[in-house]
């Protein structure tokens, strides 16, 4: 590993500082310095010359700021003669913007993916993308992983012999499926209309969930209007209880403490692959470490292994 260099920029350091103990080895530092006109400028303050060089970067609020930084530390690393860069991106937040569903709208996440390509990504390491077909806006290799092994590891702890994983929409029923395999339990899945960025509506749960024990998952949680609403419906349906998981764990405009306020929420399980503040953590929160993961992955690209043999 001795040709690898690794940099993160400002969204998410202790990942980045986790990652590389991984790695065994030192995360390099950058200097990001703004000038009087409000513009970023960022060096990279290690050797790059012909190494192969890694770009810890999730965009995550604010996203824009963290974009232009990821931007800057890309051009830096090609101008710095790098033999490769590859972006590891754990939160890809423009994934959302993924279709032309109105009218003279822009399409975000190819559009931000060409502008990465353009400031020197040789290759992506992205983490649970919200929507599958985002892989493909990108002009560079896409190395995709997924959580589902380690929240599948967490609830295996648990007793799962009345227990039923519930997708809150028809979208991610097949991350849902997967995740129930894993666990040996039944699946079900909400059917979900979205009226606006904070309102849905889910009509019904489809599958067998009376009496059950519920583990509710999603690839994030934002502002938790889907998910608090799918609690809605699975207490009409008598549940036993409810824990709720997902990946990206936003939680913005106070959603974790909503979450946390519902009191037939048993815990909220999700990944450290978006920083969450320690003050914003409640009683409830179970964090899991995506960072072992993300480091073999790393590994793996350096060594030119294989990381789709990571899920077999």
């Amino acid at each position: 590993m001795r040709d690898i260099a690794v940099f993160s920029g400002s969204a998410h350091p202790e990942l980045a500082e986790e990652i590389c103990t991984q790695l065994e080895v030192p995360l390099l530092p950058v200097r990001v310095d703004r000038f009087a006109n409000d513009c970023l400028e960022v060096q990279l303050q290690a050797n790059c010359r012909e190494r192969d060089v890694f770009l810890i970067q999730p965009l995550v609020p604010p996203v824009q700021e963290h974009l232009v930084e990821l931007l800057l530390m890309l051009d830096a690393a090609r101008g710095a003669s790098a033999a490769r860069t590859t972006v590891v991106m754990s939160h890809y937040a423009y994934a959302r913007s993924d279709k032309k569903d109105e009218p003279r709208i822009s399409i975000g996440g190819r559009l931000v993916a060409d502008l990465l390509s353009a400031a020197g990504a040789s290759r992506v390491l992205t983490l649970t993308l919200h929507s599958p077909q985002v892989h493909g806006f990108f002009s560079v290799p896409v190395d995709h992983l997924h959580a589902l092994r380690e929240l599948a590891a967490h609830f295996r702890g648990l007793d799962l012999t009345n227990s039923v994983v519930v997708s809150p929409d028809l979208g991610n029923a097949k991350a849902a499926s997967a995740f129930a395999r894993m666990l040996g339990v039944p699946v079900a899945a909400g059917a979900k209309q979205r009226f606006s960025d904070d309102r849905v509506v889910i009509s019904a749960v489809i599958g067998d969930i009376e009496g059950k024990d519920v583990i509710v998952l999603d690839d994030e949680i934002a502002r938790g209007s889907t998910v608090i609403e799918l609690i809605d419906r699975l207490r009409e349906r008598n549940v036993a209880s409810i824990r709720v998981a997902c990946t990206h764990g936003l939680f913005t405009d106070g959603a974790l403490d909503r979450l946390a306020a519902q009191p037939d929420v048993l815990e909220i399980v999700c990944t450290n692959s978006v920083p969450i503040p320690k003050e914003k953590w409640v009683p409830k929160l179970r964090l899991l470490s995506i960072a072992p993961a993300m480091a073999e992955a790393m590994r793996r690209i350096h060594n030119g292994e294989s990381v789709s043999s990571l899920f077999h």
